[in-house]
C-alpha cells in the first residue's frame, strides 16, 4: 500500500511540475484582434421602428377585402432581416421582404391583406419575427364587420 501511495505521489509531483509554460505565451495577437472585432459586430443590432403598429379599417361590409401598409425603418446599426410574419388567423395575410437585408436608415413595407370575414368587432394580430434584440414585433388590425343583408342599426318603425 505504501508503494502505491509513494508511486502516485511521485507521478503527481512530476505532472504538476512539468506544466511550467504560461498560457498567456500561447495567445496570438491577431486572434485577439479578430475576436474583438467579432464581439463589437455582435453588439450592433438592427432596430425596427414602425410608423404605426395598429390600423383600424373602420366599418366595412362582410367579405369586402381590405389592405393596409405598415411602413418601418431600420434605426439600428446592422442590417435588418425579417425571417417570418404570421397572422392570428388565415383571414389575414402579411406580405413582407423575407430574408432581404434592409440597411440601417432604410425603409421597408409590410402589406397586410384582410378578407373581411367575421362579424361585428374584429381584431387580428400579426407577429413579425426579425433579427432585432426583441426578436418579434406585433402589429394589429381592427374593423367593424357589418354582416351582408343586415339592415340599418336602430329601432324599426
Amino acid at each position: 500500500m505504501k508503494k502505491v501511495f509513494l508511486t502516485l505521489s511521485i507521478i503527481s509531483v512530476l505532472v504538476l511540475s512539468s506544466c511550467k509554460e504560461k498560457a498567456s505565451s500561447k495567445i496570438e495577437a491577431s486572434n485577439v484582434e479578430v475576436a474583438a472585432e467579432r464581439d463589437a459586430a455582435a453588439k450592433s443590432l438592427p432596430v425596427m421602428e414602425f410608423d404605426k403598429t395598429e390600423h383600424d379599417f373602420g366599418s366595412i361590409d362582410q367579405n369586402a377585402p381590405q389592405e393596409t401598409i405598415f411602413t418601418f425603418t431600420n434605426t439600428g446599426d446592422a442590417p435588418l432581416i425579417i425571417t417570418d410574419a404570421k397572422s392570428s388567423c388565415g383571414c389575414t395575410i402579411p406580405e413582407y421582404p423575407k430574408n432581404t437585408p434592409i440597411a440601417p436608415g432604410e425603409k421597408g413595407e409590410l402589406l397586410v391583406k384582410f378578407n373581411g370575414s367575421g362579424q361585428n368587432q374584429v381584431t387580428k394580430n400579426i407577429t413579425v419575427t426579425a433579427n432585432t434584440s426583441k426578436g418579434t414585433e406585433t402589429l394589429t388590425i381592427k374593423a367593424f364587420v357589418t354582416p351582408k343583408g343586415a339592415g340599418p342599426v336602430g329601432p324599426v318603425k
